[in-house]
């Protein structure tokens, strides 16, 4: 457990430095935009590029991981919007409550650390659970927020599901990666070494502008924030693990991959969707903060009891 906690610990001190860099407005909001921007149309779309080119399409569609990963994050769905009902929240605000159940910040911070942890073999498992993460559940909220608005599921809708999809660097970089692979295409030297240089940018870019970006959240409905950290540390790796061990069992290295990249915190993409919909923003800002801060200690644990399966 110490040993995990010291290997994690430069991850969340990148983060930590972000962090104080803009509150002391060392960094400004409109710095923090530029590095979020870069990183995440370039350098981590160098990265994702290169990773899915090593990969055949058989790698990475795993079609027992595929469902027991959404089964378990159907289920932590499920108890999210049911709290949330009760609690009597409208369909939106549940869909976005449900959201910071379900989806962690995997492409920034949780790529690099299940390298760092389980080896290069992550990979597969996780652009997977990436593609799931931007595919399923970003289509979903956005399907949601308008049933539950009485818009109905329109052609406006759908085609703001596909426009998204279609203009996310992250599912454009993984597709154009097995393509690349799928046909063998050779990367010549040069453009290889160009790859190389942009991707070494986006682990402590990405950091970095997490911890930039954090600085602006505000820590307002702090006792709901507190549940939906909750759920996103606790309950969705329970939720998942019972996906991938018990209803769809998989073989034991996914299991872990799933299970320890299902208790990364909240995604801040997911702020995004809340501020521009105009759908409890503070709530979602503050769980960011705070399930990152918490992620902490929380993290290594999970990784630590995962990596004894």
């Amino acid at each position: 457990m110490i040993d995990v906690l010291l290997r994690t610990l430069p991850f969340f001190a990148l983060i930590g430095l972000g962090y104080g860099a803009a509150r002391s407005r060392f960094f400004s909001e409109d710095a923090t935009a530029a590095l979020t921007k870069f990183v995440f149309y370039f350098a981590l779309s160098a990265m994702i590029f290169r990773f899915a080119a090593t990969l055949s399409f058989g790698e990475l569609f795993d079609v027992d991981l595929l469902f027991g990963y959404l089964a378990g994050c159907g289920v932590a769905y499920g108890v999210a919007t049911a709290v949330a009902v009760m609690r009597g929240q409208d369909g939106p605000t549940a869909a976005v409550e449900a959201q910071c159940f379900a989806i962690g910040n995997v492409g920034f911070l949780g790529l690099p650390m299940m390298a760092l942890f389980f080896g290069e073999a992550s990979i597969a498992p996780m652009m997977l659970i990436l593609s799931v993460d931007l595919v399923v559940f970003s289509s979903l909220i956005v399907i949601l927020i308008n049933l539950g608005r009485g818009n109905g599921i329109t052609l406006a809708t759908l085609w703001r599901v596909v426009r998204g999809l279609l203009a996310n660097p992250m599912i454009l970089s993984i597709t154009a990666g097995l393509l690349w692979s799928g046909f063998a295409l050779p990367i010549p030297d040069p453009a290889a070494e160009f790859l190389s240089l942009l991707a070494g940018a986006a682990v402590p870019g990405a950091l970095f502008a997490i911890g930039a970006s954090l600085a602006s959240k505000s820590a307002e409905r702090v006792e709901v924030a507190l549940w939906l950290s909750f759920g996103k540390l606790v309950v969705h790796p329970l939720c998942v693990a019972i996906g991938v061990l018990w209803l769809m069992p998989v073989d034991p290295y996914a299991a872990k991959i799933a299970i320890a990249a299902s208790a990364l915190p909240v995604a801040g993409n997911i702020y995004i969707l809340a501020q521009h919909y105009g759908i409890a923003p503070q709530r979602v800002s503050a769980a960011i903060l705070i399930s990152t801060v918490l992620a902490v200690l929380s993290l290594p644990v999970v990784i630590t009891w995962v990596s004894a399966l």
